[in-house]
């Protein structure tokens, strides 16, 4: 896999394929991927999303530069990229001219939309989120808030790499590589069609989770005991009745008007706020207690940071080390999350830490036939790095 890709989306994509054991090259500016050196909340973005790639750096700008990234790309199974339409094909770094190098080569677009009346806007995951309907649903009635995660972008990378491996299977019966394309906004639709198919269904408008109508009463953020918050949740009528019995509100449980699922949620604007009164009594860590005891669903709100002493996460390897390869902690080791699957009850683990700028140009200059003295002329032309 030879990815041209920067920022979340593009980059995921490729990390996924490396992650499941594909050779993935980034190739990089000489100046380096731009989100090497981002700060706030772009700080994690190189190291979450480029280990288990190799890195060759190349100024496309040179034509003895844009010649190794042709060659390197026409050797590859798998092309990415993520840049607005019309920049590869102004390199000849596009699915038209590559695959008339290989025809069995599959290229991956990540866009900001698929063909059509938007293809030519500047999209973001806060763009998409926005016009999408999701910022809508996460923020409160006439406060729009866009998800806290870079949901469209990882997602859209996933769908990429999704993509790929079809098509790589496709070509394995016709020999025949293809296109792939996808885009942040069609990804953005995608998550929220459940919100479309209840309007669809129902004829009422969802409304922003917040202020929804939940299918279900007991479903929901309770502040405790101390100062406490836990998100706890009785989603049939067995779980409500077994909730009130291991809370002893026998005297909820033998209301009628509460008896079914769907008359709690008639009623919970007196539900809510006695149970509200009645939780309030106990801190955070009792409520988590009896709730894992009986199996019903709750959870703590944790900050992202607190993650990394999750016993679980620690228990079944969903971190792995990385060296981190710039900044102020470069040659640190950080704990990274790994792809949340297993395959043949192992995790896909890190084999290679997030690369340095150019670490493997020149193996892989040569490894395409180039000898050390070609190397050097194209160091020495400013052409790799």
């Amino acid at each position: 896999v030879v990815e041209f890709t920067h920022m979340v989306m593009g980059p995921t994509c490729g990390m996924v394929l490396a992650d499941l054991g594909a050779e993935v090259i980034k190739v990089e500016p000489v100046d380096g991927d731009r989100t090497r050196h981002l700060l706030g909340a772009g700080a994690g973005f190189f190291p979450m999303f480029n280990r288990n790639k190799k890195s060759i750096a190349l100024d496309l700008r040179k034509p003895e530069g844009l010649e190794v990234a042709i060659r390197l790309a026409a050797s590859a199974d798998v092309v990415a990229q993520n840049f607005k339409p019309g920049v590869m094909a102004k390199y000849g770094l596009d699915y038209a001219a590559l695959s008339r190098l290989h025809e069995g080569l599959v290229y991956v677009n990540h866009t900001g939309f698929l063909p059509g009346p938007y293809e030519h806007r500047t999209a973001l995951d806060e763009v998409v989120q926005m016009m999408g309907g999701l910022a809508y649903m996460t923020g409160r009635p006439g406060d729009p808030l866009r998800a806290g995660s870079s949901v469209n972008d990882i997602m859209g990378g996933m769908f990429g790499a999704i993509g790929a491996m079809a098509a790589l299977m496709q070509r394995g019966v016709t020999g025949r590589g293809q296109e792939v394309d996808s885009a942040l906004f069609e990804n953005n639709v995608f998550l929220v069609g459940q919100h479309m198919m209840q309007y669809a269904v129902t004829g009422q408008p969802a409304a922003p989770m917040p202020d929804r109508i939940s299918s279900w009463a007991v479903y929901d953020v309770f502040s405790v005991k101390d100062g406490g918050q836990i998100f706890l949740a009785a989603v049939s009528d067995a779980q409500w009745r077994t909730f009130c019995g291991a809370m002893g509100y026998a005297d909820l449980q033998a209301d009628p008007g509460l008896a079914t699922n769907n008359d709690r949620v008639r009623a919970r604007g007196t539900l809510l706020p006695e149970l509200r009164r009645r939780l309030a009594l106990h801190t955070a860590e009792e409520l988590a207690a009896v709730f894992e005891r009986h199996g019903l669903p709750f959870a703590p709100i944790a900050r992202p940071e607190q993650l990394f002493d999750d016993p679980h996460l620690n228990a079944t390897g969903g971190l792995a080390d990385v060296t981190l390869p710039d900044g102020e902690r470069a040659g640190s080791t950080a704990r990274v999350t790994l792809l949340p699957l297993r395959l043949d009850g192992q995790r896909m683990g890190v084999r290679l830490d997030p690369p340095q700028l150019g670490q493997h140009t020149q193996e892989l200059l040569a490894g395409l036939g180039y000898t050390p003295q070609a190397i050097a002329a194209l160091q020495e032309a400013g052409a790799v790095a």
